[in-house]
């Protein structure tokens, strides 16, 4: 998922209508040459059944389940500014100790958190962002008007 969207030409004519199915597929399959048959099966049935749309969830989800059968845990966090060092090690080792399994950082920047933090791991997820209390509040206030 990184290769495509690192690269804002590539998701432009991934996306784009005028680009023919064939065209996106030979892109994707060169671009990825040499990778697993899997992955170049996934890419021709995505692309043959119009759903190339749905890549990067495939994608992120068959990384989730390679990390899962390592025995390691992808822990995703968003953030509303970059993670230091002593953060990413002090979130690695509270999910260590929460899942029993030794858990590598994934972390995504995202402002309109506005601050705070959303951790997802596997099918757990926690959100304690700034956005998210906010939301909770103005529902709480609603409901009791």
């Amino acid at each position: 998922p990184t290769t495509i969207s690192d690269s804002k030409e590539l998701k432009d004519v991934l996306a784009s209508p005028v680009v023919s199915g064939t065209s996106k597929k030979s892109a994707l399959l060169e671009i990825f040459k040499g990778c697993n048959s899997i992955t170049e099966g996934a890419i021709t049935m995505l692309v043959d059944n119009k759903r190339l749309g749905m890549l990067n969830e495939v994608a992120l989800k068959y990384i989730i389940l390679n990390e899962q059968l390592k025995g390691k845990n992808v822990a995703y966090v968003t953030t509303a500014v970059p993670l230091n060092a002593a953060m990413e090690k002090k979130i690695l080792k509270q999910v260590a100790t929460i899942t029993g399994d030794e858990v590598t950082i994934e972390s995504k920047i995202d402002e309109s958190i506005i601050g705070g933090f959303i951790l997802r791991v596997g099918d757990l997820q926690y959100d304690a962002s700034v956005s998210n209390k906010l939301n909770n509040l103005k529902r709480e206030f609603s409901n009791s008007l």
